[in-house]
């Protein structure tokens, strides 16, 4: 069986004491095994970082740059092998997994034009004789504590604008899908990047709260559910780090009666019940306004869930596969089974979904509940699997009012033909990311990600200008030249700018 062991600079070794396993979402069954580090084994990596971090972040930032450009272009040359390592430890198909890579990659590409963005800004004349000017430099070393529902786009989300800025940058990316990120590691070593900068450090809590807690990292990146982004931001603030913390989301699809209702259930198939509903941008709950918009979305969306395809995470022809693991399938079974009991109506039951020579994986067909109610745990907690609720709104104003009320602020999308009323939804909704006829709208790579209430935790956003401020630190100076002549030039007091 095979093992999945640490990237560590040169030199770095690490005796394996505990081991994590990797399941087959496919069958079930144990495929691979992790190795689990410590407190002790990331002490090695923080030191190999700090050996390299100074000379990293005194590379000219174009000099950086091309270690991106050649990183783009090794992972675009080894897509498939990366697909197809994402699909076999995760269960997305094949798409899906390419999906998650190539946004990854558009972050890459920003962070090719880093000398552009790290240019500072500069006044002549502030005071008599005086300018200002500012730069940016790295806070030193940046972690990152990654997500197994985006092994790809989620490490390179962070690593990439963290290195790019000059940072040294250690990875400790989910346990249950490690190999993804490994072989990013070592492309980038591959590209160019010198040892010590990117580091790949498997573990558990214990290997968490080591970050967490380590003197000399100044910077941590984390993304996974909402209770463990509050600890991690708490942990990581009170250590006096700077921290940015992204929670849970229970991204709400608001209909408007005008509505394309083709195109809404054509949306809500791949947004709801993609990568069986695994995506902190997924859309688990639609939100019809008036019955009569509610009774044909409904009559509409059962058979379009009839007709999806789910089968193994290499079905080329599936439109998603299985769950990451059996822990994870039970745990979304539970989450219907608890809809159920509360009395909202399971219109469609993806329980119990057998695939013929798979019997043992990780699959859940498509579920649907209607009459779903905001009293309901079901409703206010993330299921994150392949289940869609209908919670209906009798007016817009009521529709409006369950985002912006929900403990989650992540996405929201609103389907309308009426300009004036997605533009006053998008004004006053209470959410961090809003989609007009985009289902899921997870903003281009150089704008920022980032939600809001229990969705995030801490002031900045990730990647785009938003994850260049954070990986830096403004320095600002104010200097005078005197004129140097021999009678000293001008002996006029010094006078502050802002006082001149």
């Amino acid at each position: 069986m095979r093992t999945i062991t640490h990237v560590l600079a040169a030199g770095g070794t690490a005796k394996a004491t505990r081991q994590g396993d990797i399941f087959d979402p496919n069958n079930g069954g144990i495929q691979a095994r992790v190795d689990l580090g410590d407190a002790a084994l990331l002490d090695k990596a923080v030191d190999a970082a700090l050996a390299a971090q100074p000379a990293w972040a005194a590379t000219n930032p174009q000099r950086r740059a091309r270690v991106f450009f050649k990183f783009k272009e090794l992972v675009e040359a080894n897509m498939d092998e990366l697909a197809h390592m994402l699909s076999i430890e995760h269960g997305k198909v094949l798409a899906d997994s390419k999906g998650d890579v190539q946004r990854g990659l558009e972050v890459i590409e920003f962070c090719c034009g880093i000398p552009h963005v790290l240019k500072g800004e500069y006044t002549q004349g502030a005071g008599p004789g005086i300018d200002v000017y500012s730069m940016r430099q790295p806070i030193g070393i940046g972690a990152g504590i990654t997500p197994f529902n985006f092994p790809a786009m989620i490490p390179m989300w962070m690593f990439g604008p963290a290195i790019a800025t000059g940072n040294a940058f250690i990875l400790k990316p989910s346990e249950r899908d490690p190999s993804v990120p490994v072989r990013l590691c070592e492309l980038m070593i591959e590209a160019g990047l010198p040892e010590g900068i990117l580091q790949c450090l498997h573990g558990d809590k214990e290997m968490v709260d080591a970050i967490l807690d380590h003197p000399a990292i100044g910077g941590i990146s984390f993304v996974g559910s909402s209770d463990i982004a509050h600890y991690v931001y708490q942990r990581g603030v009170a250590a006096g780090k700077r921290v940015q913390a992204m929670g849970g989301a229970k991204n709400h699809g608001i209909v408007l009666p005008d509505a394309d209702l083709d195109q809404v259930v054509n949306d809500l198939s791949g947004a709801a019940f993609g990568s069986a509903g695994e995506r902190c941008m997924a859309l688990p709950v639609v939100v019809p306004v008036g019955e009569e918009t509610a009774d044909r979305l409904r009559e509409k969306m059962i058979p379009a869930m009839a007709a999806l395809r789910v089968g193994v995470s290499t079905d080329e022809e599936a439109h998603y596969g299985p769950v990451v693991n059996p822990a994870h399938k039970q745990r979304v079974e539970n989450w219907i089974q608890t809809g159920v009991d509360e009395g909202a109506e399971l219109v469609v039951d993806g329980r119990g979904f057998s695939l013929q020579g798979h019997e043992d994986g990780c699959f859940i067909g498509p579920s649907l509940f209607d009459h779903v109610t905001t009293d309901m745990e079901s409703y206010k907690e993330e299921i994150f699997g392949p289940v869609l609720q209908i919670v209906r709104a009798k007016n817009f104003e009521e529709a409006l009012a369950l985002p912006s009320q929900h403990q989650y602020g992540n996405g929201v999308a609103i389907f309308t033909r009426n300009g004036h009323a997605a533009r006053e939804f998008a004004s006053r909704v209470n959410v961090g990311m809003v989609g007009i006829n985009v289902p899921i709208p997870v903003p281009v790579a150089y704008h920022s990600f980032g939600g809001w209430k229990r969705s995030a935790f801490g002031d900045t956003n990730q990647h785009g200008m938003e994850g260049v401020k954070f990986w830096t630190k403004v320095k600002t100076i104010t200097q005078r030249w005197p004129d140097g002549t021999a009678d000293g030039g001008n002996k006029d007091a010094f006078v502050i700018p802002t006082m001149g």
